[in-house]
C-alpha cells in the first residue's frame, strides 16, 4: 500500500510555532531537537537512528518539494516522521535561509557521549576547542568525515553544535560520525590520552613542522587534532595539555590558513600516515 499523502498544516498550527522555536539555542537544548533544512541534510536525517530510534520525528515540505523529492519524502513517512504539506510561507517561517529548498526537518539530538567514544579506541579524532564559528564548526566536521576520522569532540568553549548554520555547513556529515558535546578540553585530552590517542594542537605558531612530523614518521600513530578559536588559535593552557604543537607550513606568501583549511591538512596528513602505517579502520575498512 502506497503511503499516505501529507496533511496540509496551517500556518496558525502548535507544531509550525514548536518548530520555528528550534531556531533558538535554549529551545533546542529543551526539547533535545533541532532543524534539518534542505534534501540533503534530511535525506541523511532519515537514514539515520540512535538508540532512541528514528533521527527524523518531523518533516514540512512544500507540494513542489513533495513531488520533486517523492523519494525522501517516502524514506521520511518509512522511519516514522510525521509529514506536513507546507506552503511556501510556512517554510519561510521555519527555515533560518534566505533561500528555503523547501524540506525542513524535526530531528532528535544525536551526539555520543564522550565515553562511548573513548571505548571505540579511535585512531583519528577531531577536538574543537574555542570554536565559535558554527560555520567554521559545521566545515571542520565535515572535513573530519571525508578524511576519515572516527569522531568529533566539541568542548564546553565551542559553539552549539545543532546552530543551524553548522548543521547546514556540515552538508549531511553530522549524521556520519559519533560527535561529543561540552566535553571540557582538560577532560578530552585526559580521557584521549588514556585510550592511547596522541594529542597534536594545530596552531600556526607551533614549535613542530608538519612536515617534518611527517618526514619522522610519527603522525601514523592514533591522533587526535585540537582545533583553536577562529581569530586567537588556542590559549596558551590547552597547548600545554598536548603532545606537541604543530604548524601547518606556509610555502607562498599567505599570511596563515582559514580554520577549516587547516583541518582539512591535518586531519587528512594524519589519514594518510595511518593507512602508511598500518591502515585507518574508518578509511580501509569503509
Amino acid at each position: 500500500m502506497p503511503p499516505a499523502a501529507p496533511e496540509p498544516i496551517s500556518p496558525r498550527s502548535p507544531r509550525v510555532s514548536a518548530a520555528r522555536r528550534l531556531a533558538k539555542r535554549n529551545f533546542r537544548g529543551k526539547e533535545r531537537l533541532f532543524l534539518a533544512e534542505g534534501p540533503q541534510a534530511v535525506r541523511e536525517a532519515a537514514g539515520h537512528s540512535t538508540a532512541a530510534g528514528a533521527t527524523l520525528v518531523e518533516l514540512f515540505a512544500t507540494p513542489e518539494a513533495v513531488e520533486r523529492y517523492a523519494d525522501i519524502v517516502g524514506q521520511a513517512q518509512a522511519v516514522g516522521a510525521r509529514v506536513h504539506l507546507a506552503d511556501e510561507d510556512v517554510i519561510a517561517d521555519i527555515s533560518t535561509t534566505v533561500t528555503p529548498q523547501g524540506l525542513v526537518g524535526v530531528c532528535r539530538f544525536l551526539d555520543t557521549p564522550f565515553d562511548e567514544i573513548l571505548g571505540s579506541r579511535p585512531r583519528l579524532v577531531a577536538v574543537l576547542a574555542h570554536v565559535r564559528d558554527p560555520g567554521n564548526a559545521g566545515t571542520v566536521l565535515r572535513c573530519a568525515d571525508a578524511a576519515g576520522a572516527e569522531a568529533v569532540v566539541l568542548t564546553d568553549a565551542s559553539v552549539d553544535l545543532y546552530n543551524p548554520k553548522a548543521v547546514r555547513a556540515s552538508v549531511g556529515s553530522l549524521f556520519h560520525l559519533p560527535v561529543a558535546v561540552g566535553v571540557p578540553v582538560e577532560r578530552a585530552v585526559a580521557g584521549l590520552k588514556q585510550a592511547g590517542v596522541r594529542i597534536l594542537a594545530a596552531d600556526g605558531a607551533g614549535d613542530r613542522d608538519l612536515d617534518d612530523e611527517l618526514d619522522q614518521g610519527t603522525m601514523g600513530t592514533p591522533t587526535a587534532w585540537v582545533f583553536g578559536n577562529e581569530a586567537w588559535g588556542l590559549p596558551e593552557e590547552t597547548r600545554a595539555l598536548a603532545d606537541a604543537v604543530v604548524r601547518v607550513p606556509i610555502h607562498g606568501k599567505a599570511e596563515s590558513l582559514n580554520l577549516a583549511t587547516a583541518a582539512a591538512v591535518c586531519l587528512y596528513a594524519s589519514a594518510r600516515a595511518q593507512r602508511a602505517y598500518g591502515g585507518c579502520r574508518s578509511i580501509t575498512t569503509g
